[in-house]
């Protein structure tokens, strides 16, 4: 099937005016917001699954339909693989049966990372897969790379790998990561070849749009 989707489209001529500042500003002053309910309990429920694998872990953040967790499982069956995203909707989609290395969870993103992080989590691999790019300027603070959970997120180490067809999305974000960590992430375009992780990928690549990745080895801090 092919699609016709279209580029994103910003009134930011290049990276946001402001990102350092948010980003000093996340450092400085930690997230101290209560963790919800229901995120708690998802996490509680979804550690226990993990403990009792004891394989090493994959994080699917933000997952959508949860196509990319089902076929990150795939690609590696040793390991434990947990996609998280917040819509019910999103998540009560007919995937069929998941792999047995495989699970879903309901929660809020920035709620489960904090609760990775406390709990010692250390993903061997940690997959942010076409994020909301918020493309208005003024969104800039809803965009991961943004949004004061950055150093929480990246806190949790592993081989962090971002993927956008938004390239300054990915510009903004190896920013903000050289601003954390002081060291520079490897930014490129790349081809799945046909072998989608994501609704969303096969349809920007199928509309001949570029793709872009980040990936970097971050070590838990």
């Amino acid at each position: 099937m092919q699609h016709n989707s279209r580029p994103v489209v910003s009134n930011q001529p290049g990276p946001h005016h402001d990102l350092a500042r948010r980003v000093a500003r996340a450092l400085a002053n930690p997230l101290r917001k209560p963790i919800a309910a229901h995120t708690q309990q998802a996490f509680e429920e979804v550690q226990t699954w993990y403990q009792q694998r004891q394989a090493p872990l994959i994080l699917d953040a933000g997952c959508g339909v949860g196509l990319s967790t089902r076929r990150l499982a795939e690609r590696f069956p040793q390991h434990a693989v947990i996609g998280v995203d917040r819509s019910e909707d999103r998540l009560g989609r007919d995937h069929g049966d998941l792999p047995a290395n495989a699970r879903l969870v309901r929660a809020d993103l920035v709620d489960f990372w904090r609760l990775a992080e406390r709990a010692g989590w250390a993903p061997e691999r940690h997959y942010l897969l076409y994020p909301n790019p918020y493309p208005k300027a003024a969104h800039l603070k809803m965009r991961w790379h943004g949004h004061p959970v950055l150093p929480t997120l990246l806190a949790l180490g592993g081989a962090l790998e971002v993927r956008s067809n938004w390239p300054l999305y990915i510009e903004e974000f190896a920013l903000a990561v050289a601003q954390v960590t002081g060291r520079q992430a490897a930014v490129s375009v790349f081809s799945p070849n046909g072998d989608y992780l994501t609704p969303f990928e096969a349809k920007y690549d199928q509309s001949g749009q570029a793709l872009w990745r980040l990936c970097i080895e971050l070590e838990r801090t």
